[in-house]
């Protein structure tokens, strides 16, 4: 099959069925039409379920890559919306279970901290060295990220700023400051994972 940039065919004029044969013989314009035809679904779809608009855009991007690596699997048994509604769901599903998991390893990670921020003065030598190694790995790890996303993170965890007045200072939607402190929260948490395994 001829590949589609080299046809000047009008892309409504594709059926789903031109773009899977494209996509199949290795035309990548294929699959960006395929993603510009139901990017905007597949989002609207993911947003209503997380109504989170940066959560919903990554899923978003994670549901055609997957549709990208198991295009061959598609049998047609169903129409290529509904299967890709279904890696969608099956996407979805899995941000969230590993979104509640992290929020637990985030809660036990902050109880902990406050634990032993409390102890500190009657911590053993060895833990004073533990507790040096965790603070300074969780400090590393901001600077992973940019800017403005750990100054979010000070405004809100070492001054107490509420979500909207960050926003407001940062000029930045609510979505946009939870999803930075979410993400950067969960850099801090395998950071100190990581240094925790390392010296068991």
């Amino acid at each position: 099959m001829p590949r589609l940039n080299a046809t000047p065919v009008s892309a409504d004029a594709l059926t789903d069925s031109d773009l899977l044969d494209a996509i199949r013989a290795g035309d990548e314009s294929a699959f960006t039409l395929l993603y510009e035809r139901y990017f905007e679904r597949v989002y609207n779809f993911s947003y209503a379920r997380l109504r989170n608009r940066a959560d919903a855009e990554e899923v978003t991007q994670e549901t055609f890559i997957a549709v990208f690596k198991c295009i061959d699997g598609f049998a047609g048994r169903s129409a290529l919306l509904s299967w890709i509604y279904g890696i969608a769901k099956n996407t979805i599903n899995n941000h969230l279970r590993k979104a509640k998991a992290l929020d637990q390893r985030i809660e036990r990670a902050e109880e902990e901290l406050v634990r032993n921020a409390h102890t500190f003065d009657s911590c053993s030598p060895e833990e004073h060295v533990s507790f040096q190694r965790c603070a300074d790995a969780a400090l590393r790890s901001l600077d992973n990220v940019s800017d403005w996303q750990a100054e979010v993170f000070a405004l809100r965890h070492f001054e107490n700023m509420p979500i909207q007045e960050i926003a407001d200072r940062m000029s930045r939607s609510n979505d946009a400051i939870r999803s930075s402190l979410y993400r950067v929260k969960r850099l801090v948490v395998e950071a100190v994972d990581s240094e925790q395994v390392q010296h068991l």
